[in-house]
């Protein structure tokens, strides 16, 4: 099921991302296996703003999580997460799904994230749901702010993009 997120799941959403994360280092990508989860100051902002969802399981406990925000009137996935005890079961699809569906409620035109472009649960994933690559000509204002920002983090060291999903996709 999924719902907002609350208050006490901060500090579980944060063991999400860490876990999630770890499948990284298989890739050699290590530094972002390390790279630490949001902090409770930032989440918190989403949690508090309504956009921030997790998915639980059968007793509440997260397992998933999703935080949105609007970017250049798209609605945009700053992060999916699932717990790797839970993947392949379809969890991201649905958080995405509900991304979207939040999107129309607010006037989105479009569904974007950014990603890796050879992880295979990144943008190979995400074409798989109907996004698609972003050329450079293609990036708004706020999403290349977005990519330059996760540069200056490093984040570049690895391909990344930009992806769309049209607002009738699913």
């Amino acid at each position: 099921m999924i719902r907002l997120a609350r208050e006490d799941d901060l500090p579980v959403i944060q063991e999400l991302e860490r876990a999630a994360g770890a499948g990284f280092r298989r890739l050699g990508m290590g530094a972002v296996a390390d790279d630490p989860p949001p902090s409770v100051d930032v989440l918190r902002s989403y949690q508090r703003d309504d956009r921030a969802w997790v998915f639980v399981d059968d007793v509440d406990r997260p397992i998933a999580y999703l935080l949105v925000e609007m970017v250049d009137a798209c609605a945009h996935i700053e992060q999916v997460s699932v717990h790797p005890a839970h993947a392949h079961q379809g969890i991201g699809a649905r958080l995405i799904d509900y991304a979207q569906a939040w999107g129309r409620q607010h006037g989105a035109q479009a569904l974007t994230l950014t990603t890796y472009v050879d992880v295979p649960w990144n943008a190979p994933y995400y074409r798989r749901l109907g996004f698609r690559e972003l050329g450079d000509g293609e990036l708004t204002e706020g999403l290349r702010a977005i990519r330059a920002a996760e540069a200056d983090l490093g984040l570049d060291e690895w391909p990344r993009c930009a992806m769309i999903r049209d607002r009738t996709a699913r």
